[in-house]
């Protein structure tokens, strides 16, 4: 059972890195990225079912427009525990929520896009939510 858990994590891991985007998997690797001067977009992946599965193509979608943050990172939440948890800590006055967006400006959060946005839409929805935020902030 355990393997096959294993295996799920993997594809799912591999489908956003397949994306180009950076995967951060300690509170260091966070650290470092944040620092770097510009837009971050952190996608807090999930193993959950129906809106991880809405969050993933919609990052995929969004990502093909023409204006993108700087950095395009991603943390594994329940698997990456202490990247997830440094990365949250830089989503100031926000309760955890993943999957989930968060997109910083020179380490300071400036939008973030949770669970529950995220929930009962269509990927196209999610992906717009995210241009919007592209096209404001980047």
């Amino acid at each position: 059972m355990f393997e096959t858990f294993d295996l799920f994590i993997d594809q799912m891991r591999k489908e956003v890195r397949s994306l180009g985007v950076r995967e951060l998997r300690t509170a260091e690797e966070v650290d470092n990225t944040v620092k770097e001067k510009g837009t971050m977009l952190v996608f807090v992946n999930s193993t959950c079912g129906c809106t991880g599965s809405i969050a993933r193509p919609a990052l995929s979608i969004a990502l093909k427009d023409k204006r993108l943050p700087d950095q395009i990172t991603t943390v594994f939440a329940g698997q990456d525990r202490e990247a997830t948890e440094r990365a949250r800590s830089y989503f100031t006055d926000q309760p955890p929520s993943s999957p989930s967006f968060a997109l910083l400006k020179d380490g300071r959060l400036v939008k973030m896009i949770h669970r529950s946005d995220i929930e009962g839409r269509e990927p196209e929805e999610v992906a717009g939510l995210l241009r919007e935020t592209f096209q404001k902030f980047c």
